[in-house]
């Protein structure tokens, strides 16, 4: 695909989302203009809604190319905005509004054009008469009318043509923004990134146009505000809006509603807008590939890690090359993956040379241990120490100690209870007993925390400093007592990052009068991000604003910390 025919221009589509209101999407109307040129636009607005703020006696309009400040009385202005805009409109034949735009918002323009006439004599009759015999570069006001300064435009005014008039492409390429909302100042932005745009087929940008609409239609649909849409599109980055519209679509034909798609992106907008989704389309060819169904994709997705889509395709693909080199047979290697992709995704292995040689094992044997521990992925990943794997007569007395933890938590032996729990939890008995305890050292007692872990026995499969981590969380930094983790231990489940933010959005709800003052942990935490903002966010006009703040600040600083 070129890079025209992916209409590059972050310009185009940071303030196209920012000028679309709601009507212009529900409406249409066909637009004819003197090219003879037509076209379908939402709600064509050909005027400007704000005027510049003048002085009372002077108005300053910005530098020139020497830095110097230029004022021009009022008076002045007026009479010579009036001949240039009689000039534009009735002499040169340009439409009125274009004619008005340049004779209003190209300050630099007319501060020239007033050095070279008599300012003694009546102003009107003196521009009249100067373009009377010199014609001036119409590409010049008119640029600058769009929003640049003369250093911006300087080389990118057309080649031996004076007239605006003789630039079709040009102004059938403006005239589709104006009708499809965009404000004139903001084009030239447009205009500078994404030149070659305005000099091509009209039929290029109105298509992109309409994808455009399309996409932002269906973001709307599911919820989002356009701030959200627009503050996920990054300035530097292309953007290919009928990819992105073929994405939605597909997660429609996974059977994903719009209310599971707005939760999904909510959490990780970079599924829809990294790469255009060409990512999250290259991660459902591999799914498809490991043997999952369209209709095993779509749930798959509604528990996205918090890892970039980009990330997770390339640990994905990471992993796969490992287990080839482990000598995993293809069988168990498309079940091994199918049955833990997610885990699988968030996890950035060590090669496999460095995996055996750490380990102290051979192919085999590792095949093995990770099919029968898959979370030790983790502990496998790149900057990680790795210890060797014990010998087989350590694993028989780690077993022995899970049995022992386990019968000391009150399951029977050789029950199907304890079967089930051998199964839920991970790690080795010490290890179990030691993250218990743990627990229990922040002022719990033994039958509080055992019964902690039977309603939530996964509290016990993370490392005593993520349970350190996300304690401290609760009790030092949130101000929680230790009691409530015994109410609702299933929050040690949940990340850091997701408590942080739910705590600290209820906290300014709070603040402003808008939230119970005893809201129970667990509903705060435990529901979807929909249903949160839904139910609590939007009680306050300016709880979405708060909400996208609070969320930047916690999970860019946990980014941070990933990267440093």
């Amino acid at each position: 695909m070129t890079h025209l025919q992916k209409c590059k221009s972050t310009s185009i589509l940071k303030w196209a989302s920012s000028s679309f209101g709601q009507n212009q999407l529900n409406s249409s109307k066909s637009q004819v203009w003197s090219s003879g040129y037509s076209f379908i636009s939402p709600n064509t607005r050909l005027y400007r809604t704000k005027r510049v703020a003048q002085t009372e006696d002077s108005e300053i309009f910005g530098q020139l190319e020497i830095d110097k400040v230029v004022r021009i009385p009022r008076a002045v202005k007026k009479e010579a905005q009036a001949a240039l805009l009689e000039y534009f409109y009735s002499t040169r034949n340009l439409q009125f509004l274009d004619a008005e735009n340049m004779s209003r918002n190209s300050p630099l323009f007319l501060s020239k054009l007033l050095k070279q006439v008599n300012t003694e004599a009546e102003i009107g009759r003196s521009i009249a008469r100067f373009l009377c015999y010199h014609p001036v570069n119409e590409f010049e006001p008119f640029l600058e009318s769009l929003g640049l300064k003369p250093s911006e435009y300087a080389h990118l005014l057309p080649r031996n043509l004076m007239y605006l008039t003789d630039a079709r492409l040009l102004l059938e390429n403006y005239y589709v923004l104006c009708g499809y909302g965009f404000a004139r100042h903001k084009i030239g932005k447009i205009y500078k990134g994404a030149t070659e745009v305005f000099h091509s087929d009209v039929q290029i940008l109105v298509s992109k146009l309409r994808d455009f609409t399309k996409v932002l239609e269906r973001i709307k649909n599911f919820g989002f505000e356009t701030r959200w849409f627009e503050n996920n599109l990054l300035e530097d980055d292309d953007y290919n809006w009928s990819r992105m519209l073929e994405l939605l679509c597909l997660f429609s034909k996974m059977g994903l509603t719009d209310a599971e798609m707005a939760e999904m992106l909510g959490q990780h907008p970079d599924i829809l807008f990294e790469d255009s989704g060409d990512r999250t389309i290259l991660l459902i060819g591999f799914l498809l590939k490991f043997g999952y169904s369209m209709n095993q994709i779509g749930p798959m997705f509604l528990q996205f890690p918090q890892v970039q889509v980009g990330k997770f395709v390339s640990n994905l693909r990471r992993c796969f090359g490992f287990l080839n080199e482990i000598e995993m047979e293809t069988t168990k290697m498309g079940n091994f993956l199918r049955s833990h992709t997610l885990l699988v995704g968030s996890c950035c292995l060590k090669s496999a040379n460095s995996l055996l040689t750490y380990l102290c094992v051979g192919k085999k044997r590792l095949c093995s241990y990770i099919q029968k521990n898959p979370h030790e992925l983790k502990n496998f990943v790149l900057g990680a120490k790795v210890e060797r794997l014990p010998s087989l007569e350590e694993d028989s007395e780690s077993k022995l100690h899970k049995n022992k933890f386990l019968l000391n938590l009150g399951y029977v032996e050789d029950s199907n209870e304890m079967k089930k729990a051998l199964k839920v939890f991970r790690g080795k008995g010490g290890e179990l007993q030691e993250r218990f305890d743990f627990i229990m050292s922040y002022g719990l007692e033994h039958d509080e925390v055992r019964e902690m872990v039977k309603v939530s026995p996964q509290i016990l499969n993370q490392t005593k400093s993520v349970i350190q981590t996300k304690i401290d969380l609760l009790v030092k930094e949130l101000g929680y007592p230790i009691s409530a983790l015994w109410v609702f231990p299933s929050l040690l489940n949940y990340t850091v990052e997701r408590v942080k933010h739910r705590v600290s959005m209820y906290d300014w709800l709070k603040s402003q009068g808008m939230a119970d003052p005893v809201l129970a942990l667990s509903t705060i935490v435990a529901c979807s991000e929909t249903q949160f903002v839904k139910q609590y966010v939007n009680r306050h006009p300016n709880g979405p604003e708060a909400w996208q703040d609070l969320k930047k600040k916690i999970f860019s600083k946990q980014t941070n910390n990933i990267h440093s």
